[in-house]
């Protein structure tokens, strides 16, 4: 494999010796040289719901650009998301949708912002002091049952896709639904055959247990977890367990820590359970514009206000300690799931606390290299094996 992380370190600046500087100060630095993946935000329903505009710095939501020059976070992951309640063509029309207002963000700020559809392109673009946008899909539903949908969203520059949300699909079993299918069916296991043939990553974040282990039986390639934690630190069924993580280990693929207060201390996981129960019962029977705008209504009422939860920087950092000890510190990543998050850790309240973190890190005794592979390195190895160059 190429070694694009160390030519990217060059290119982004020369080193520093950390011993010479204050962990504070020390974090800055590295977090503005890292590749900063995120491997998952819903700031996309912002600018499709709200017509925000990115580039400029606001008080609301969690993502901007501004911010995410602030935060060291270079590549960030773009969710295209349809709630589940969208259904065939429908979650076909929304996702386009979706793919459109992204594109408005890109021909808006193209000295700012660019698609990036390989590991060449991340390269280069990073190396320009541009934001190189990821696109992914989430939701298996989105696809329509319909493998030339889902080529056609590769064609558009989408990278990976979960194979669920918050219910089953009509080929996986969801982490947060009654099981229908005992993990994946024949057709999905054709899914995953065919992302694996079009170079795109296969997300495993949201899937049942049983579809999780289904997905790593079929693949031939490296999976992730977007937006998943331990579920050793808080016993939610999105979060993974320790066998879990040491089977996306050996298949040499990397979970993204995500950053819900939910995800990260059992006091808040209460909190998240009732709202997936509560968006499950939801039954929409209108199409077109009509759905769109009670999608709209929903979204704003559980996002438009974010709250301080129980967790903590400290939990974030926790979590990537565990992942660490369980299956190695090759294979974990970040995946804030910011703007799609209700509940935040108080001192990760959006994207520009990063270097926080990155400081709280090295308290703990993580190297810069190690940092690097957190921040990136590890992430971008899996989308270099899988996408390609």
């Amino acid at each position: 494999m190429r070694t694009l992380l160390a030519g990217l370190c060059l290119l982004l600046a020369a080193p520093v010796f950390v011993f010479a500087e204050q962990p504070d100060e020390a974090a800055r630095r590295i977090q503005a040289q890292v590749l900063g993946f995120d491997t998952h935000n819903d700031t996309v329903q912002r600018v499709a719901y709200l017509n925000a505009d990115l580039g400029k710095r606001s008080s609301d939501g969690m993502i901007d650009l501004p911010r995410l020059r602030e935060g060291g976070i270079h590549v960030p992951f773009f969710a295209l998301w349809v709630p589940t309640y969208y259904k065939g063509s429908e979650a076909v029309r929304r996702t386009l949708d979706l793919r459109d207002a992204m594109q408005r963000l890109l021909d808006k700020y193209p000295d700012q912002i660019e698609l990036a559809t390989s590991a060449r392109d991340i390269e280069r673009i990073v190396g320009q002091k541009k934001i190189a946008a990821v696109l992914t899909v989430e939701g298996g539903h989105q696809i329509a049952d319909d493998l030339a949908v889902l080529r056609m969203y590769r064609r558009m520059g989408v990278l990976s896709m979960t194979l669920t949300h918050f219910r089953n699909n009509n080929w996986a079993d969801s982490s947060t639904d009654k099981p229908a299918h005992n993990g994946l069916t024949d057709f999905g296991k054709q899914v995953v055959r065919e992302m694996n043939a079009i170079g795109m990553i296969v997300d495993i974040s949201h899937v049942s247990d049983k579809t999780f282990y289904d997905a790593l039986e079929v693949t031939t390639k490296p999976v992730i977890a977007s937006h998943s934690s331990c579920r050793a630190l808080s016993d939610v069924p999105r979060n993974m367990t320790d066998d879990m993580l040491r089977a996306l280990a050996k298949n040499g693929g990397v979970v993204g820590v995500n950053f819900s207060a939910a995800f990260l201390n059992q006091q808040d996981a209460e909190n998240l359970k009732k709202k997936t129960t509560q968006e499950n019962a939801l039954e929409p029977t209108m199409t077109g514009a009509a759905l769109d705008d009670y999608a709209k209504k929903e979204y704003l009422a559980d996002y438009a206000t974010t709250h301080i939860g129980h967790a903590t920087l400290d939990d974030a950092a926790n979590c990537i300690d565990h992942i660490v000890k369980v299956a190695g510190i090759d294979h974990v990543g970040i995946g804030s799931d910011f703007d799609g998050i209700p509940d935040v850790p108080k001192g990760l309240e959006d994207v520009s606390k990063m270097p926080d973190l990155t400081a709280a890190l090295l308290k703990r005794g993580y190297t810069e290299v190690d940092i690097q592979k957190i921040m990136g390195g590890n992430m971008l190895r899996v989308l270099e094996a899988v996408v390609g160059e």
